[in-house]
């Protein structure tokens, strides 16, 4: 099965570590590739400390990535250097690339068939961006055993994906504290 956990509401990724700690506990092996994400998320310790039950890989740069117009000045100036603004369509080569090469690596740890479950949390955001591309991402769906239970988490998950999977979940926003300027907090949003 193919599932897809998207929207604007928080809790994306924290479903599909949930999963993997049920399939951990049925004796399965999980592979989780975050996309987008580097070393400095407190769920990381935990899940790391799992292996070889759990592989965690990660893919991404110290920095947020933002296509122009998506953000108010505001929020620019919130970001401050931690936000990198590109055109609509022309995402920085060099972070695609980085993108590419950890989906890359994650196709290949999949194909194997050595997991039960496999997770591409924030793979939707990836595809939004325009990081990696739908063929990729295609190719690898048809390509994973049958008995591979496929995640894939992050906002803005394009209609063919939904159309595409077995299950979508729709976190939708209703009410956030953000909103009021809480930062994201140790051991709860990082």
């Amino acid at each position: 099965m193919i599932q897809v956990y998207t929207g604007t509401g928080k809790g994306k990724t924290t479903a599909a570590i949930g999963l993997a700690m049920r399939a951990v506990g049925a004796d399965f092996r999980v592979y989780m590739m975050q996309f987008m994400k580097g070393l400095a998320y407190s769920e990381q310790k935990i899940i790391r400390g799992f292996a070889p039950r759990i592989k965690l890989a990660t893919t991404g740069k110290p920095f947020f990535v933002a296509e122009e117009g998506m953000l108010t000045d505001d929020e620019k100036k919130a970001w401050g250097d931690d936000v990198v603004i590109f055109p609509k369509g022309s995402p920085p080569a060099d972070y695609k690339r980085m993108i590419e090469d950890g989906f890359d690596e994650a196709a290949r740890e999949i194909i194997t068939g050595e997991y039960r479950l496999a997770i591409l949390d924030e793979i939707n955001v990836a595809l939004f961006f325009g990081l990696i591309d739908r063929g990729r991402v295609e190719r690898l769906m048809n390509e994973m055993p049958d008995e591979v239970e496929l995640v894939m988490t992050g906002r803005n998950a394009p209609d063919w994906l939904m159309e595409r999977a077995d299950l979508v979940t729709d976190m939708r926003e209703v009410k956030h504290y953000y909103a009021k300027g809480v930062e994201a907090r140790r051991g709860i949003e990082n």
